[in-house]
């Protein structure tokens, strides 16, 4: 029978059939595995996948994958060198960030963006937490939707605590497959929570010593919305590592140098100190953030090995 994976915990999945069954199953040992998509995870939430029944000890097995039209991958966060599945077939992705308690940086913003347009996944930035901003936060905000949405990343300015801007968001999500990722603490679990009434995921207090979220999310999950779709609530993610890129193409995944690179002297130019370059030249000009540019040079260079 054919079913979608709702909930990874590890060797066990949580999956749902097309009549609304839920099954608990595991990976039979012979499965085939992508070897273009090596990873922790071989079977991600979000994939479709064919069960069978084993006949001795009557466990349901996940006996094949179906083609995925897309996934998010990065860099596993406890095997070095290894990849690690956020979560497939997807419709969309939002990126939930926040500017205090705790903050998030741009360079962490830019690695997800990088990795979405990769795959040509639909991104969406979501600022939570807009109640506690001062000034000098309100002032990072303004930037961040003048870079971002001048690329076409539409930005939602919300707050979980009092309720703002939440309506806007179930609109936006009617229908849609969307994964939910961000830093530990951001209020993901606290967001869903506020989409289906009655779920109470348990959430956690920002530590007052390190002002960082504390995983609450252990594994990845998707639950179904009262309204139609299904949101992915994914464990925090601490570092975002950018993989399966090669560094001659990492631009073209930066929208707003998308325009440019064609424009470059040499057409391997990796925009450092080649002759001619016009992403350098749009920089200089102030045509592409130079924060941006910052990131793009210091994930090119993790991309080439170097620290």
């Amino acid at each position: 029978m054919q079913a979608t994976i709702y909930k990874s915990t590890g060797s066990w999945y949580q999956a749902r059939t097309a009549s609304g069954e839920w099954i608990s199953c595991r990976i039979k040992g012979k499965l085939k595995i992508d070897e273009d998509i090596s990873s922790t995870n071989p079977v991600a939430v979000g994939d479709e996948v064919i069960l069978s029944i084993d006949p001795q000890t009557g466990d349901a097995l996940i006996e094949d994958i179906l083609p995925r039209k897309n996934y998010i991958i990065r860099s596993s966060p406890h095997k070095r060198g290894q990849k690690h599945i956020l979560a497939a077939n997807l419709d969309q992705a939002w990126l939930m960030v926040t500017v205090l308690q705790p903050r998030t940086s741009t360079g962490f913003i830019d690695r997800f963006l990088v990795t979405t347009a990769a795959y040509h996944i639909p991104t969406s930035i979501v600022i939570n937490k807009i109640d506690l901003l001062d000034a000098a936060a309100k002032a990072i905000v303004a930037e961040w939707i003048e870079v971002y949405e001048s690329m076409g990343y539409p930005v939602e300015l919300i707050s979980v605590k009092t309720g703002e801007g939440i309506e806007t968001l179930n609109s936006r999500l009617r229908h849609q497959t969307t994964l939910l990722a961000g830093h530990s603490g951001v209020g993901k679990s606290s967001l869903i929570n506020a989409l289906i009434p009655g779920l109470a995921l348990r959430v956690q207090p920002i530590s007052q010593w390190s002002e960082k979220g504390m995983h609450t999310t252990t594994f990845a999950e998707m639950f179904e919305l009262p309204y139609g779709g299904r949101i992915i609530d994914t464990p925090g993610i601490r570092e975002f590592g950018v993989v399966d890129i090669a560094p001659e193409e990492l631009s073209h995944y930066f929208l707003d140098m998308q325009k440019y690179v064609t424009s470059c002297m040499f057409n391997n130019c990796l925009h450092l100190n080649e002759p001619g370059c016009a992403v350098k030249e749009a920089v200089e000009e102030g045509k592409i953030h130079f924060k941006r540019y910052a990131n793009y040079v210091h994930i090119l260079e993790t991309l080439q090995g170097k620290k």
